[in-house]
């Protein structure tokens, strides 16, 4: 086994932005990016000059979008790179960039995501290998149908799937960087017709267009530049993996997602009883459900009712999705990954405003690509500052 990101250099988060997830505009990505770059730096305290590399996560913008958005800010000969992994692209760029700065090539580098709807043009289409399912199965029946296996399973009602909608969506409406930012009744949430299945309109997530930046750098960095190290967040973890063959009946992003997650707590030395904030892919109410058990946050067959319960709300043991999860946050797809770094920052410094989990000092983001792939990060804030040269 190869080294892991504890074994480098330390890593840590010294700056996030967001530009508001919403609707299609008329605003140019050039805007998003700009905006969410710039709000980046100047909540680390530092220049553009300072920032070695970029990666950009991307998926429906086309090709060499970075550039002509990073020029506004000066030509500095910063390193560039695009990176498209489907809905975890901004998840693995920000990988990227913090192993960028954990090896020692760079100091300071810049994860950024940056999305506009659009058609997306699979590769899946042009492997010249029929495919018998094509389109009849679209992402929201797929989910549907795994709810209705869990309900039937676990003796769980489309009210508990539904609880997970409730809550997310009374999380967006605290978060002014949120796409939805209404709170919802049980009974809004259950109204109109369904999508597919048991899944309604408000229990799937919107894709619309927004940015996420996030800033890492190492202790070298922190010391040099003055930046304020009392805000620093640690990334102790992150893993990127994709399927393989699983036995018997077991869905193929679930048991990633286990994988993932065992592998990134193992990494990061703990437990998901020390974890206090989790945002994850959850595109579909009942993908919440599913990952929440995956990760060891509860027992099989439990998290439906422990979430209609409230266990998983702000104030419970560990939140998840404070920031409206995708379902009220927005889903991007580009930015998505890095929206969910930059919330876990907020949470861990303690300057998530309305929707703040008390005493947050850990928190994990998993996002799911479709390929399939799978990505965990684990961060921490330490009461320690960043030593002293």
């Amino acid at each position: 086994m190869g080294k892991r990101l504890k074994d480098l250099r330390p890593v840590y988060v010294v700056g996030v932005g967001i530009d508001r997830y919403r609707k299609l505009t008329r605003r140019t990505f050039v805007e998003l990016g700009l905006n969410a770059l710039r709000a980046a730096l100047s909540d680390a305290g530092i220049g553009w000059r300072d920032v070695e590399s970029v990666y950009h996560g991307t998926v429906l913008l086309g090709s060499a979008p970075t550039r002509v958005m990073v020029r506004h800010l000066g030509g500095t000969g910063i390193a560039i790179t695009q990176v498209e992994n489907a809905s975890a692209s901004g998840s693995s760029a920000f990988r990227l960039a913090c192993l960028e700065v954990a090896s020692g090539i760079s100091e300071i580098s810049l994860a950024l995501g940056v999305d506009k709807p659009d058609i997306p043009r699979t590769a899946l289409t042009k492997t010249g290998i029929h495919d018998l399912v094509g389109m009849r199965v679209m992402p929201v029946t797929h989910f549907a149908l795994q709810a209705r296996e869990y309900m039937e399973r676990c003796s769980v009602r489309p009210e508990q799937i539904a609880a997970v909608a409730v809550k997310n969506h009374g999380n967006g409406a605290r978060n002014p960087f949120a796409h939805r930012q209404k709170a919802r009744t049980m009974e809004e949430v259950l109204a109109g017709p369904p999508i597919s299945g048991i899944l309604t309109r408000l229990q799937c997530c919107p894709i619309g267009e927004g940015a996420a930046a996030a800033i890492v750098a190492s202790e070298a960095a922190l010391r040099r530049s003055g930046m304020d190290a009392s805000r620093a967040v640690r990334v102790l973890a992150s893993v990127s993996r994709s399927e393989r063959l699983y036995e018997g009946q077991k869905e193929a992003g679930v048991e990633l997602t286990r994988e993932t997650a065992a592998q990134a707590l193992e990494q990061a030395g703990v437990s998901p009883d020390d974890l206090h904030v989790v945002e994850l892919h959850d595109a579909f109410s009942i993908e919440e459900v599913l990952y929440a058990e995956a990760m060891g946050l509860c027992g099989e067959g439990e998290a439906a009712a422990r979430i209609a319960k409230g266990e998983f709300h702000l104030g419970g043991k560990c939140a998840i999705s404070p920031s409206g999860g995708l379902l009220a946050m927005g889903h991007p797809i580009g930015p998505t990954g890095i929206g969910q770094i930059a919330e876990i920052v907020r949470q861990l410094r303690g300057e998530a405003g309305a929707r703040q989990q008390p005493k947050a000092r850990m928190g994990l983001a998993h996002m799911v690509g479709v390929g399939t792939v799978c990505l965990v990060h684990i961060l921490e804030r330490r009461d320690k500052r960043v030593a002293s040269p």
